[in-house]
């Protein structure tokens, strides 16, 4: 006999948003001291997840960080897109992201493309920014 989930399925469920609030790292990332929130917190998260490689951490899930160890060696025409791309894809698995727009590359640094960029939160907006070399 198959027990029945028809009832326990038919229930309302109501998502919650997770707190914003987690611990602060300093700027070189040396230690942890205090407490963040808001804009600060996201800052941090961007920070955090631009600076983290996808997949190479069994301590992260899937969707934290953003991949560019594949795009050393590529061209620069196929590098600026891609970033871009995975930029974007890699900030908006965070809840507090909404947008990540505003792209401006320079190119003047010696086989490395420099992204800037302007990540909209719930919060208000962060200027961010990332390199990589190619």
């Amino acid at each position: 006999m198959i027990p029945s989930a028809a009832g326990f399925l038919q229930q309302d469920f109501e998502m919650g948003e997770q707190p914003g609030l987690t611990y602060r790292v300093d700027a070189e990332g040396r230690y942890v001291k205090g407490e963040t929130d808001g804009l600060e917190a996201v800052k941090q998260a961007v920070y955090c997840i631009l600076n983290t490689e996808r997949y190479q951490y069994p301590v992260y899930s899937w969707n934290y960080g953003v991949e560019l160890a594949d795009l050393y060696g590529e061209p620069v025409t196929y590098v600026v897109p891609e970033l871009e791309r995975r930029i974007r894809e890699a900030l908006l698995c965070d809840g507090r992201v909404l947008d990540v727009n505003g792209f401006a590359f320079d190119l003047s640094r010696k086989r490395e493309v420099h992204a800037s960029f302007t990540v909209v939160t719930a919060f208000g907006e962060v200027q961010a920014e990332k390199g990589v070399s190619f």
